[in-house]
């Protein structure tokens, strides 16, 4: 018998249920960290028992040695590149949720829209960023118009199904209490889209950093993306990666703020769930 189950002997069954919740509380709250911590262990094991040299996969430690001593160049790039992002991601989300709310509000524009989308989808977005480069120029434009193409879709796509899966024999008892389509879509569409529109968000700002960064690898001169394009240009491997582990940070920075605004705007959809960041809470 282990030391947790000699001390439960002298627990009520109540309090031994309590602890055992707070352990399984505790152990999710700290698994993300613990998985992150131990990756970056193996991986500078890895690199130090197989001998990798830095140029082709630098060790953390070197990571962060230049990510320290490259610091201010590192967090401007990074402010760049988040601004860029930001405002690609507000114009996916008000973009998104607009037609979203129309296509899915409408069958006929669903079943008319829906193939151009996925069509429009199919379309690798870095093949776009040299004709926006010939339209907007060098800089930001072409980042922000990237992140905002590659992110708005599943935002749209979540809030268009949220809408149109609302289902039949509720619309029909809405109808007969004499709820008009307007009072049907504000009433119970948009707040029965909201699980889909906040699982699209945790979607979209991932993908959304993804455009910033490979816009800003071929049409800009600041960012993170032209950053790292330069530093790879001198060698300098593990400057690289410290520019995407401060983009990995920002990511997940990001994300937690979807899902702090989820859980105050949709809590009734997670009523008897208890998950940690990465899954969502």
């Amino acid at each position: 018998m282990d030391a947790t189950s000699q001390d439960d002997v002298f627990l009520e069954p109540d309090q031994i249920a309590v602890r055992r919740a707070r352990n399984r509380k505790f152990l999710r709250a700290a698994s993300p960290y613990i998985v992150i911590i131990g990756s970056f262990l193996l991986w500078e094991l890895g690199v130090w028992l197989l001998r990798i040299e830095s140029f082709v996969l630098p060790a953390p430690s070197q990571i962060f040695v230049a990510g320290w001593e490259w610091r201010g160049p590192i967090l401007e790039a990074a402010w760049q590149t988040f601004l860029t992002t930001f405002i690609g991601f507000l114009l996916a989300i008000v973009v998104g949720v607009i037609a979203g709310t129309a296509i899915g509000a409408s069958p006929v524009l669903y079943d008319a829209f829906y193939p151009a989308l996925i069509g429009f989808n199919s379309v690798p977005k870095v093949a776009v960023v040299p004709i926006l480069v010939i339209w907007f120029g060098i800089g930001s434009v072409p980042a922000i118009i990237t992140a905002f193409l590659i992110s708005f879709f599943p935002i749209l796509v979540n809030v268009a199904t949220g809408i149109a899966t609302v289902e039949p024999e509720l619309r029909d008892v809405l109808r007969a209490l004499g709820a008009k389509q307007h009072q049907i879509l504000t009433k119970v569409g948009l707040p029965r889209s909201m699980p889909y529109f906040f699982a699209s968000l945790k979607i979209a700002i991932s993908v959304a950093f993804i455009g910033s960064i490979v816009a800003e690898t071929v049409a800009a001169d600041a960012g993170i993306g032209h950053f790292m394009l330069v530093a790879s240009s001198r060698f300098q491997v593990p400057l690289a990666f410290a520019a995407l582990v401060v983009t990995g940070v920002m990511g997940i920075l990001m994300y937690a703020i979807a899902v702090m605004i989820e859980r105050r705007m949709t809590g009734w959809a997670m009523r008897g769930t208890d998950t940690g960041i990465i899954a969502g809470g």
